[in-house]
Formats: C-alpha cells, structure tokens, sequence
C-alpha cells in the first residue's frame, strides 16, 4: 500500500475563463490544496496604488502592482509542490510565463496548459515542464494519477 500523499498546487496564468474551477471541480475527493494569484483584473492592476498610494505615471502604476503581487505569487510557487500554469487564446500572459520560469526555477513540479495554436510559441516554456496538456481534465487526471496510480477509465 503506497504512503498517503498531498499535493499543494498553484494555478497560474489567464483569468479570463474558468479553468481553475474546472480542474478544482474535478479534483474534489483527492487530497490536494490550490493556491493562485488574485484573479480581480482590476484589484491585481491597482493595487499598488490603492495601497502605497497614487502615481502619475502608468509605468510606476503598474511597476507598484507587479510589485504587491509578487509577495502573493513567490510564497505560493515557494510553497507548491505542482505549479500549473495556463496560457489562453484571448491575450499574451507574459506574467504567465515568467511564473513558469520562476517555478522552473525553483524545482518545481511544473504542468503547463495550453492550446495547439501555442504550440510553438511556447516550445522552450513546455521543454521545461513534466506534462503540456491541452485541457484542465487532463491535469485533473495528471493529478489523480500521481495521487492514486488510477489512470482515466
């Protein structure tokens, strides 16, 4: 009988579709915890200033919010044990792949989701991980794997 296992996992990437409810919809009954980002548009882009206070400049606006949020975002890949990392069709998340660095980086168990159309645009950022999936079931089943040795039916 294999040791009793769980896995802390952070959901990185696009906020713009429901792709982490997904993948924690269908993981309910493994023992597992997620962590992410703020996925607010508006309370990620401001909260810098909304905090430490007002800038004229956008670049200083949104260099304060990059900021705030990355105490949020190195404590949860810091403390993963999968980073799952999500790029959508809509917009280009260069924060997305620099979380996928990060984690890299670090050693971290990485799965990057992904649609075809990515494919090649994101070839060095899937070389670094351990699965590229195309759909947030797969993960769910990557993780119901390394949890219980089941494979999908």
């Amino acid at each position: 009988m294999e040791d009793a296992m769980t896995l802390n996992i952070y959901l990185s990437g696009e906020i713009h579709t429901g792709w982490r409810e997904e993948i924690m919809d269908g993981a309910k009954g493994l023992d597992v915890t997620f962590s992410g980002p703020v996925t607010d548009h508006a309370a990620s882009d401001d909260c810098g200033v909304a905090i430490l206070g007002a800038e004229a400049d956008k670049y200083w606006h949104d260099h304060k919010g990059a900021m705030v949020n990355a105490i949020r975002t190195r404590k949860g890949i810091a403390d993963a044990d999968v980073v799952v990392v999500r790029f959508g069709d809509q917009y280009k998340q260069w924060n997305a792949a620099f979380d996928a660095g990060y984690a890299a980086a670090l050693g971290k168990s990485l799965i990057i989701l992904h649609g075809p159309d990515h494919a090649h645009a994101l070839k060095e950022v899937d070389a670094a991980a351990l699965a590229v999936a195309e759909r947030p079931a797969q993960v769910v089943e990557i993780l119901r794997y390394v949890l219980t040795g089941a494979l999908p039916d």
